[in-house]
Order: structure tokens, then C-alpha cells, then sequence
């Protein structure tokens, strides 16, 4: 295949090179007609300091697309290093015996154990080819100093100890 042919590119290709690229694992929640639900997402990202905003992209043909439609808000969950059932649990591979707790920040549905949790009321939304961004304003958010769940490569990891980094935080922050 030669760069370029976009058009070209097998799906199949396009996830193995895609997970090249390590991420944290989030569960997005939501609570509609009175159903509270969750989805494990790792396609998040901070958006915006001024004002607060966070990005999700969900798959059109995902329950939860819909889902987040109609609740208007959401909570974004970042969980933490040994947190994999949850992960699991909330990507459609139920775990028996298995019940998350909720809890509640600036009204919006939170999994009560991760190690950070924001809550956002959806300002935008944008087509992504089969995915839609949800843009959320963020309304409430919270975290702990637990190490974070990662994902690379289909696999869970966690991080390892590193060499500090001597350098300030960059400007974009």
C-alpha cells in the first residue's frame, strides 16, 4: 500500500496501527429515562481550559450513542492501575458477580471507584466518520493520586517507575 490512499487502508490495519498508541481507559456514564449506563471509551481528551471543555467520540452504532443523546450529560471515569474488570465489565464482557457502585458530581452519574471523574452537560456535537465527538462542558471534576489504567497493543498495562522529569509544565496546560 502506498502512503497517501487513505482510501485503501483495511480496517483491521487501521486498528492494529492505531493501537500503537498508548491510552487511558475511561468509562463514559450516563443516566436517561431513568437507566443509568456506562461504556468504557478510551477515545477522550481534554478540549479546552477556558472555558473547561472534554471530548468523548462515540461509535454511531454503539447503545450508548443514543444513550448520551438523550441524558445531555455524562460523566467521564478515569480508572485506575488494577481497575480491568471495570473495563471490561462496562466494554460488553460482563464479569459474573460484578455490580459497580455509583455516586453523584454536579448531578451527574459518577462510577463512585475511579480515580478521577468529570462531569460535563453536552455543548456540541460533531460527525467523525462512523463516530460522533460529544463536546461537554465541564461542570464538576475530581481525582485522587492512584497510578492510571493504560491500554496499548489490546492489553491492559499499568505504568512503571520513570525518570522524573525535570522540565515545568508545558504552556498548553
Amino acid at each position: 500500500m502506498q502512503v497517501g490512499q487513505v482510501d485503501q487502508i483495511e480496517p483491521a490495519h487501521f486498528r492494529r496501527v492505531m493501537s500503537r498508541f498508548a491510552t487511558g481507559v475511561t468509562v463514559v456514564v450516563a443516566t436517561a429515562n431513568g437507566e443509568t449506563r456506562g461504556m468504557t471509551a478510551n477515545a477522550f481528551m481534554s478540549g479546552s481550559l477556558d472555558p473547561p471543555l472534554c471530548l468523548v467520540s462515540v461509535r454511531r452504532e454503539a447503545h450508548m450513542h443514543a444513550h448520551l443523546r438523550a441524558a445531555r450529560t455524562f460523566s467521564v471515569n478515569i480508572l485506575a492501575a488494577g481497575q480491568e474488570d471495570y473495563a471490561m465489565h462496562f466494554a460488553g464482557r460482563p464479569i459474573l458477580g460484578f455490580a459497580a457502585t455509583f455516586a453523584s458530581l454536579a448531578g451527574v452519574p459518577t462510577l463512585a471507584c475511579a480515580s478521577a471523574q468529570i462531569a460535563a452537560e453536552i455543548a456540541a456535537e460533531h460527525d467523525c466518520g462512523d463516530h460522533t465527538i460529544f463536546i461537554g462542558h465541564i461542570k464538576g471534576m475530581t481525582a485522587d493520586e492512584r497510578p492510571p489504567l493504560l491500554y496499548h497493543a489490546g492489553h491492559y498495562a499499568a505504568l512503571g517507575p520513570v525518570r522524573a522529569a525535570d522540565a515545568p509544565t508545558p504552556e498548553f496546560w
